[in-house]
């Protein structure tokens, strides 16, 4: 395990490992943000849990379908997306402290011929310079987005279809991991090695890799290792159903639109195999919490695994560091959260909390179309600086 992990700590600094309260009115300007998601970005409906040393705190705003003006409660299950990949890469590491693989292990030894180098011409066997060659990306690379693979999500076709206008037409369509890395591998030019590039593709081969090197799903795995010990009951993975567990809120998207008076649709259910092990996971704020809360705390991972997870480096989205997982940014009162957002259709998630495990802040807003991060961003902002100086 030292050895698997000295790459890792060697690429950057630590998150902070505490941050002050800066909180003197509790959560009210955390319940205002939550309105501001509503009534100024123009969303449906947010709702948030938080916890800290003074316990447990939820707040919403808005509806949760907009038909019958039910309004959202922390019960909701929701689609956290990305969040997922914070999952995964806790088995992963959890795999490598047991001794079944190494982070240092390349992805060309679980997977061989699976990412293979676009220049058919070079069979040198020399170093790769672009994020084609999986005999040149150390599994860890595949956690902080430093492999250089592609993202299959941003290909236009693909996009159009899973997530764009053409959702409604194939919203059920079912795709296999194998194509979706293949997409990602067919888009020109492929990305550096060691640059950081934001890319589900990568998890999607940490879905794969886990399966290989236990002969499991990754669903299962998490099940095993994370959900089933820390009792996250309304947790799960859809596989192939496209539909949310009850209670839960509807979700609605604009399909990618930017246009102020585009179509808003109903996008709850999905096949999520679009994004497969990169996003696929359901849960409720309560759940991410809790998870949380133990991941920082150091009860899932060693403490070097831990370390390894919460090292970053120089995210390709400026403010943000990528660790193995999860991601960091300094807020403007100074406090340093680390966590992961996530994005579905019709639903933007996140939890973040202080490294040190003392503070949490889990959110999802059941609507798409924010032109920036603003909006949730916010929500950060006042859970853990308090309200803006006037």
């Amino acid at each position: 395990m030292a050895l698997a992990l000295t790459a890792v700590l060697a690429t950057g600094p630590a998150a902070d490992a505490a941050s002050p309260d800066r909180r003197p009115d509790g959560h009210q300007a955390t319940q205002e943000a939550l309105r501001a998601v509503v009534e100024k970005a123009g969303l449906p409906g947010v709702v948030a849990e938080a916890r800290d040393a003074r316990g447990r705190w939820s707040g919403s705003a808005g509806e949760a379908d907009t038909s019958t003006h039910r309004e959202r409660t922390s019960a909701e299950h929701f689609r956290a997306a990305s969040v997922t990949k914070t999952f995964l890469a806790t088995v992963l590491l959890q795999l490598a402290e047991e001794g079944r693989l190494s982070l240092d292990d390349t992805v060309e030894k679980w997977l061989p011929g699976v990412v293979h180098n676009s220049d058919t011409s070079d069979t040198s066997g020399s170093d790769a310079k672009d994020g084609n060659d999986g005999r040149a990306i150390p599994l860890w690379r595949l956690l902080n987005h430093t492999s250089g693979i592609r993202n299959h999500t941003a290909d236009p076709g693909f996009a159009h279809r899973a997530s764009g206008p053409g959702f409604l037409e194939h919203r059920y369509d079912t795709y296999r991991p194998a194509d979706l890395v293949a997409l990602a591998l067919r888009q020109t030019p492929p990305g550096t090695l060691g640059t950081a590039l934001y890319s589900n593709t990568n998890y999607v081969l940490v879905g794969m890799i886990i399966e290989k090197a236990t002969g499991h799903s990754y669903a299962h795995e998490v099940q095993r290792r994370i959900l089933t010990p820390l009792k996250l009951r309304e947790t799960s993975f859809p596989g192939l159903d496209p539909r949310l567990p009850l209670p839960h809120p509807t979700a609605y998207s604009r399909l990618r639109q930017k246009e102020p008076g585009a179509p808003v649709v109903d996008a709850t259910e999905q096949n999520m195999s679009w994004l497969g092990a990169s996003g696929d996971i359901i849960s409720t704020t309560g759940d991410l919490n809790t998870f949380f809360r133990a991941l920082t705390q150091g009860r899932l991972l060693s403490p070097a695994a831990t370390r390894a997870m919460f090292t970053t480096v120089p995210a390709d989205t400026q403010g943000y560091r990528y660790g193995l997982g999860i991601e960091s940014i300094t807020l403007s009162c100074g406090v340093t959260v680390v966590g992961k957002t996530g994005r579905a259709n019709g639903s933007v998630s996140g939890v973040v909390g202080t490294r040190d495990g003392s503070h949490q802040l889990t959110f999802n807003i059941n609507g798409d179309w924010m032109g920036d991060a603003s909006a949730y961003a916010g929500v950060v902002e006042a859970e853990f600086c308090g309200p803006r100086k006037r």
